[in-house]
């Protein structure tokens, strides 16, 4: 148990120590100042000419999103297409089927927005061809407009004032290009001199000791496995994800995949206090974020290490904890601190099944992905905490009698209208789909559907309740883990879902950088000794306070 702790300990050690100069390297990149890879210039240069992009032109935040939900849109219509027709194309050694337009829709949105939320199964549901072309694809460039949104936001928190927040494409491209793309090399070398499959043979075929022929499905998984995380996506190349022994193979490769899917998220913060020179500030969003990790860390190792008491009850002994859903080679803890990671992370790849969790370990899960602030995805985590920042200086202003400024600019009216409709719309997405769903589910269990609602559940109690209420958390916090007791591949979750995916996604992103283009474009006024300061600990108790109180009236009043 304790050599379990110390590799939780350790896992957490070596991501914050490899995030600080990774986010001092971060902020080179985007404040355009001499890094290692300058010599990607002249393919930066070349990405530019042929997406007809003028690198040296600054946008205002309204033509900033313009291109971003712009670009987004043109690649949902290019996968939905070729996920639609993928049983026809090359590629394809297994002979795997086209999907069905509902699932397709559901899929190509979901890889779409950094969500990966998977109603089919990695190895047989899609092809090598959309593999690679579709959901690797959108695993880098879903990533990248995270980044190149919350870059957006660092430009606002400058001393002077903008009419511009500077150029997506431009920020695009580099996230791809500077940071995606070389971490992700590094993370599936060691993959694949772990045993990850990285070629494009089709299933191998093993007899087993019981004289059954099993079908091994391979292809180039390491390249995917490697994005899925770096990026905070979370597909899995095979059903079981990274539970899976081919894509997630030993103790080693489960620590290099930990490591690279909260990476780049606590870079980000770092990268945020050296773009703007207020490390301090930095600090104070890292300590939030990482007392509100642990205070849902702590307990979930606590219960999965104590095992389940029903088996304790019948007289069976547990000395590793609780088993059931876990793999054997990484053990309860070192799962329970994935578990976590991965929910309050919009990564949502999962190396045990967590709809065999304990019931308080669930129960984590979901109000790490209600909260939605603590790291959170590649750009998107201090989004989602952007507006909680904004919240927090409006209310501690009125505490003092003072107008709420940030970095030098007030806080009015407008700015805390939209941080409070942004706030708010995760709430009534996630608790008006799950109503939805029980209402479905009670009202039409026996319509002669694709898949009747009667055949959701495999646990039709309060569990199968839980289990629909944790698909619609998934989906609004771009998370894409799931209780895999619910059968969700049919019209009802495929759109449903998928309208919450795209809501879920972009209004989060919308909201914050029209804050930031909104205070960006105020006059700047110097701080003062009366003007109130962000970077302390009691500013950092007051932000943690409006987190814990709009998450819990939010979720949990009747």
């Amino acid at each position: 148990m304790s050599t379990e702790l110390l590799g939780v300990v350790v896992m957490y050690a070596l991501t914050v120590l490899l995030a600080i100069p990774l986010g001092r390297y971060i902020a080179k990149v985007f404040k355009n100042e001499p890094n290692a890879l300058d010599f990607l210039n002249p393919l930066e240069r070349f990405i530019y000419r042929i997406g007809g992009v003028d690198p040296t032109r600054e946008m205002t935040w309204k033509q900033n999103l313009v291109a971003l939900l712009t670009i987004n849109l043109v690649w949902f219509v290019l996968g939905f297409f070729l996920l639609l027709f993928q049983g026809s194309l090359p590629l394809n050694p297994d002979g795997n089927p086209s999907q069905t337009p509902d699932l397709a829709f559901n899929t190509v949105i979901s890889f779409m927005v950094n969500c990966n939320l998977q109603h089919y199964s990695g190895k047989s549901g899609a092809t090598y061809l959309t593999q690679l072309a579709v959901m690797n694809f959108l695993m880098f460039v879903s990533a990248a407009t995270g980044m190149a949104a919350l870059v957006l936001i660092f430009r606002s928190f400058l001393p002077q004032t903008f009419t511009t927040v500077g150029n997506f494409y431009v920020y695009f491209t580099k996230s791809i290009t500077r940071i995606l793309l070389p971490i992700s090399l590094i993370v599936a070398a060691i993959l694949v001199f772990n045993g990850t499959p990285s070629s494009f043979d089709g299933k191998d075929y093993i007899v087993t000791m019981q004289g059954d022929t099993v079908g091994v499905s391979r292809g180039p998984a390491a390249g995917m496995i490697a994005i899925k995380h770096v990026g905070t996506n979370g597909g899995g190349w095979f059903g079981a994800n990274s539970a899976h022994p081919l894509e997630n193979p030993n103790y080693l490769t489960n620590m290099t995949e930990m490591i690279a899917q909260t990476l780049i998220p606590v870079a980000m913060i770092f990268a945020l206090g050296f773009f703007i020179n207020r490390r301090r500030f930095a600090w104070v969003i890292y300590s939030v974020m990482t007392i509100g990790m642990l205070c849902l860390l702590i307990p979930t190792i606590v219960t999965e290490l104590h095992g389940n008491p029903a088996i304790a009850q019948m007289g069976v002994a547990q000395p590793t904890g609780a088993m059931e859903g876990k793999e054997v080679r990484f053990g309860p803890a070192a799962s329970a601190y994935w578990s976590i990671v991965t929910t309050i992370i919009s990564t949502g790849s999962v190396n045990s099944m967590h709809d065999s969790s304990m019931a308080l370990s669930g129960m984590m899960q979901l109000l790490g992905m209600m909260t939605n602030a603590f790291y959170g995805g590649s750009g998107v985590g201090i989004l989602n905490f952007y507006y909680f920042i904004i919240i927090a200086v409006f209310i501690s202003g009125l505490m003092v009698g003072r107008t709420p400024e940030l970095f030098g600019r007030k806080v009015e009216a407008r700015e805390i209208k939209i941080a409070s409709i942004v706030a708010l719309l995760s709430t009534l997405l996630v608790k008006g789909g799950t109503a939805l769903a029980a209402w479905v589910f009670l009202t039409y269990g026996d319509a002669d559907w694709a898949v009747k609602p009667a055949n959701w559940l495999n646990n039709p109690g309060f569990h199968g309740f839980s289990e629909m209420l944790y698909e619609f958390t998934s989906s609004n916090a771009n998370n894409g883990s799931g209780f895999e007791g619910l059968g969700d591949n049919n019209i009802f979750w495929n759109v449903s879902t998928g309208i919450v995916l795209i809501l879920g996604r972009f209004i989060p992103i919308i909201g914050p950088v029209a804050i930031a283009g909104l205070l960006a474009s105020k006059k700047y006024i110097p701080e003062s000794s009366g003007t109130l300061r962000t970077d302390t600990g009691t500013f950092g108790l007051m932000v943690f306070a409006v987190i814990v109180i709009i998450t819990a009236l939010s979720f949990f009043r009747r």
